[in-house]
């Protein structure tokens, strides 16, 4: 298969956060809904990204889709009533939340710090990683044994920072534009391998068999389900359902569908 330009875009698509996306003026507050009233309401209206491949999507059919609309579909069976997937975005996404147009976040929010200030999460339901990924028959496989070998990022991304700081004497750091010129270069031999999330690494295993694999891990993100704060019953249902679609196996299979992969460990085993 010849890997141009436009190829690696649309591989991409499953890899790429949507930037620069204008966020959109929410409404005035409204209370936030209770799991009693949800449930009397026989619906569950959810907020999911849909411009953040293989996590949110739109299908060919113009309907939310992907790894968070198949949680969602699971969340919305759980407690017995119908869903309402709402689209995001990104700037937009907790506002929505906060003003009651939306009654929980699936919406490939990761846990942290500043953003706990304002939602509370659930525990995690997916994770993002990042690692070094590169030609299978190249020993990559710890930071040391980059040296003599050049390694491509996205400019200013989390894997060039995270590279940056570990990189050997003799290694080369190569930076590209965006992911898309990064997975251009890897794929052409331009560089031996690439600073990469596990969503980025998934698309190209799809594309390209067994020609690269992942060598080391670099960071870690969870992310949750983000109910609005105050909502206890809310809160603990979903995390009841969190822990039945992983001892179950059902967050697996969602995992290995989309993403062609396991549920990561560090998600499996979050609490």
């Amino acid at each position: 298969m010849k890997f141009t330009r436009r190829n690696v875009l649309g591989l991409l698509a499953a890899g790429a956060f949507s930037l620069g996306v204008a966020a959109v003026c929410a409404p005035k507050p409204a209370s936030a809904a209770t799991l009693d009233e949800i449930k009397s309401n026989g619906t569950i209206k959810v907020g999911m990204l849909v411009d953040f491949p293989p996590f949110g999507l739109m299908n060919t059919d113009g309907k939310p889709d992907g790894y968070d609309a198949d949680v969602a579909k699971l969340l919305a069976k759980n407690l017995g009533v119908k869903l309402d997937l709402v689209p995001v975005t990104g700037p937009n996404r907790i506002p929505y939340l906060l003003s009651g147009q939306v009654d929980v976040l699936v919406a490939s929010l990761g846990i942290t710090e500043e953003r706990a200030k304002r939602v509370t999460f659930s525990e995690p339901y997916a994770g993002i990683s990042i690692a070094v990924f590169g030609l299978s028959d190249v020993d990559m496989s710890s930071a040391e044994k980059l040296s003599g070998h050049t390694i491509g990022v996205a400019r200013a991304s989390t894997q060039d920072t995270a590279i940056t700081k570990i990189a050997p004497e003799g290694a080369k750091i190569q930076r590209f534009d965006d992911d898309a010129s990064a997975v251009q270069a890897l794929l052409s031999g331009q560089v031996e391998a690439i600073g990469a999330s596990n969503t980025v690494i998934a698309q190209i295993e799809k594309a390209a068999g067994d020609r690269f694999n992942e060598k080391f891990g670099l960071s870690q993100q969870v992310q949750g389900i983000a109910v609005h704060p105050g909502t206890k019953d809310l809160l603990a249902s979903v995390n009841s359902f969190l822990d039945k679609v992983k001892a179950d196996g059902e967050l697996d299979k969602i995992h290995q569908k989309w993403l062609n992969a396991p549920l990561p460990k560090f998600v499996q085993d979050a609490r």
